[in-house]
């Protein structure tokens, strides 16, 4: 037999036998012999209509305002009991106690655990597995509750219509760590291998969270991995959260999907579902198109430097606007004084009163030289008529 058709009959066999295990016992991958295309030939629910995650178009989200923002319960009150973590060769999940729970939906849902979905840490994007208007985010955090006013547990619940709440966060990479995501990345390397389990100290998993719970897309869905059940209620918020780089590597390159005895290690990387065909559902949103132009905290953040360097800006442009007009100014009002100046001197020099002719001047001394001539010889006159006085003739 030649070597196809020893192919053929490994695979015709392999399929043989998966087609006579029990779901549960398949080992599904997101990619491979039993990967996302070939699920629903093992899981039927998988090749469902009403399945996840979808693609959110912001623009056919039809706003609901009676949807009210989700109240997580006890996210915070861990009560320093450890949490269990594990590898289970998919994803890594973090089991939360049964006192969280989850009010904003028509019953009271419980907490069960929480896992994150990723991409690879190469150059193509992807990561998470909703996408708003087409574009992923780098991860995805889900945080799965029953709902445990209509049934006992989760595995009764998860095969009903209204069984599940499960909450969507989207992470996207900045350049600032976020210290809450560490209480589960700096524990990573006790779980490297699948199947591996670790306890890690209790933590605040409210702070995993976006600050704004208010804003969120609500539709009907699945889980996003087989069995499929399409039993979840889906809230994904409209406000991302940020880890750095050097976080989003841990969980693309420290975990493995292979087990540790085995002689071959696989990186779990990629283990986002494709979107899914909404077949005519609806997503609902809790704020309308309005209200829906707000902005994150980093987008207001953004605008407000903006701002602030457009007013800095226009505050020196009107600087040198006033400081030109001063300056010209300051030159007209030095023309002024220059032209007054002159103008001023011509008035007082034509105003100065003609000096007299010369001539007047020596016509008065002439005047008074001759009276003073003719009081001169009076005077002689005088002193001569004594000596023709009688006495003094012989």
């Amino acid at each position: 037999m030649d070597t196809l058709g020893v192919f053929m009959l490994l695979i015709l066999l392999f399929f043989q036998w998966t087609a006579a295990l029990a779901p549960e016992e398949i080992t599904w991958t997101y990619t491979g012999l039993v990967g996302q295309s070939e699920w629903s030939e093992y899981f039927p629910d998988c090749g469902g209509t009403s399945q996840s995650p979808v693609d959110v178009i912001t623009t056919q989200a039809k706003y609901d305002p009676s949807l009210i923002p989700v109240t997580p319960l006890g996210y915070s009150q861990h009560r320093n009991q450890p949490f269990t973590m594990y590898n289970n060769g998919h994803t890594v999940v973090i089991e939360l106690p049964e006192w969280m729970g989850l009010e904003g939906l028509p019953w009271l849902f419980t907490a069960v655990q929480m896992h994150l979905h990723w991409g690879n840490d190469g150059p193509s994007p992807g990561g998470s597995e909703h996408t708003i208007n087409g574009l992923s985010a780098d991860a995805e955090l889900h945080v799965v509750h029953y709902n445990s006013e209509l049934y006992p547990n989760m595995s009764a619940a998860m095969t009903q219509k209204d069984g599940l709440a499960v909450l969507g966060i989207l992470i996207v990479t900045g350049e600032e760590t976020n210290p809450a995501f560490n209480n589960i990345l700096n524990y990573l390397s006790r779980i490297r291998h699948a199947d591996q389990k670790a306890f890690i100290p209790a933590f605040d998993v409210q702070s995993l969270l976006p600050e704004d719970l208010g804003r969120y897309y609500r539709y009907n869905g699945s889980l996003t991995t087989p069995p499929c059940h399409q039993s979840v209620i889906w809230t994904l918020f409209h406000e991302r959260v940020q880890i750095s780089v050097a976080q989003l590597l841990k969980l693309e390159k420290l975990l493995y999907s292979s087990k540790a005895e085995e002689p071959y290690r696989m990186l779990l990387q990629d283990n986002y579902r494709a979107t899914q065909p909404l077949n005519h559902r609806v997503i609902f949103t809790s704020f309308s198109a309005e209200s829906g132009k707000e902005l994150s905290s980093g987008e207001v953040t953004a605008i407000v430097i903006g701002v602030m360097c457009g007013c800095v800006g226009l505050a020196v442009i009107v600087r040198f606007i006033v400081k030109t007009i001063r300056f010209f100014k300051l030159l007209q009002f030095e023309a002024v004084v220059v032209n007054s100046s002159t103008s001023s001197w011509d008035v007082l020099h034509n105003n100065r009163p003609a000096p007299m002719p010369r001539t007047n001047d020596s016509e008065k001394e002439k005047e008074k030289k001759q009276d003073m001539a003719m009081n001169s010889t009076s005077e002689a006159e005088k002193k001569e008529e004594p000596s023709l006085s009688p006495q003094s003739v012989p």
